[in-house]
């Protein structure tokens, strides 16, 4: 397939490419993910229905079709969607992800923790899963529970801003200033805001 020298290109290149072969479901995911690109929410979810009409087992497309829902406040329809991928990929782990994320939406917290770690048993490396998991664990107040999911996502990936934020809160929780601290400048040294109400309490 030719080189595209920009995404207008690309799209060219990939409607070419589904003149010639429309069965492709890859080629009709690319080209949504293109068109996702250029803000043409419209286009892209056509062509994921495409991708997924030709491929039924293309996971990823139905986790966009729930983000597209998302966008539009549609929490039903993004559950949904993200069900439909965990079902044609079971071990997805962002189709997890993101139904913990609708249930974390709904005050599901509960249900939100078991997606969660669906999400992170398919894959240990799956960093949002664990952060999210530490923000449930916080709204149910279980404070060194989501220490350990904080962990796991920095032993993961050791600058991730939002587990050093998380951890920041969890440990303000605990009284340990300290370690509070430290976690809340690594996560303003990696570009993260940390709430203004976090750093006004830790330094009180």
């Amino acid at each position: 397939m030719p080189q595209a020298r920009n995404i207008d290109e690309y799209i060219a290149i990939q409607k070419q490419a589904l003149a010639a072969n429309p069965e492709c479901g890859t080629t009709h995911y690319n080209l949504g993910v293109a068109l996702l690109g250029k803000h043409q929410d419209d286009e892209a979810e056509r062509a994921f229905l495409e991708a997924i009409d030709c491929s039924p087992s293309l996971a990823e497309a139905y986790v966009q079709l729930g983000g597209l829902c998302l966008k539009r406040g549609d929490l039903d329809g993004c559950l949904d969607w993200n069900q439909r991928a965990v079902k044609a990929r079971p071990g997805f782990s962002e189709g997890y992800g993101n139904i913990g994320y609708v249930h974390l939406q709904r005050g599901e917290v509960d249900k939100a923790i078991e997606s969660f770690k669906r999400s992170t048993a398919f894959n240990f490396r799956f960093v949002q899963g664990y952060t999210s998991m530490a923000t449930a664990y916080l709204m149910k107040g279980e404070v060194d529970l989501a220490i350990e999911a904080c962990q796991s996502a920095l032993k993961a990936e050791p600058n991730f801003p939002v587990a050093h934020n998380n951890l920041a809160v969890a440990y303000l929780e605990k009284g340990d200033l300290e370690k509070a601290r430290l976690h809340a400048r690594r996560a303003v040294e990696l570009g993260f805001e940390v709430a203004p109400q976090i750093l006004k309490d830790i330094e009180a």
